[in-house]
């Protein structure tokens, strides 16, 4: 009953960043080979590490190689120069990759009043 009173025991910490990812994934594909890409690079990657952070204070470990790939794929540092239906592929997938993290990696809530 007390669940119900207050709220689920745990909280999804990396949802909101893994639709914001998603989305800019999805909107990169209609900025392949703009000079407005570069900017998805950067949100992309750093949504990524924050979702692997995420991860790893809830503990879910197998995502965290999953993210820092990611990271590094999408760098706009050192940029990978990748193009085509392979590439494209990989928005996809990388957008479903954020969507099931975002909603899969929870952790106990830690509130003072329960």
């Amino acid at each position: 009953m007390d669940s119900d009173r207050y709220g689920p025991a745990f909280q999804r910490n990396a949802l909101a960043p893994g639709i914001l990812a998603a989305l800019a994934l999805i909107v990169g594909q209609l900025l392949l080979g703009s000079d407005w890409f570069e900017l998805i690079r950067y949100v992309v990657s750093i949504l990524a590490l924050i979702v692997a952070w995420f991860a790893i204070q809830a503990r879910h470990w197998w995502w965290v190689p999953i993210f820092v790939a990611t990271a590094v794929a999408w760098n706009p540092v050192v940029p990978f120069d990748l193009s085509g239906q392979l590439w494209m592929g990989a928005h996809w997938v990388a957008a479903l990759a954020f969507i099931a993290a975002g909603v899969l990696i929870k952790s106990p809530r830690a509130d003072d009043d329960r």
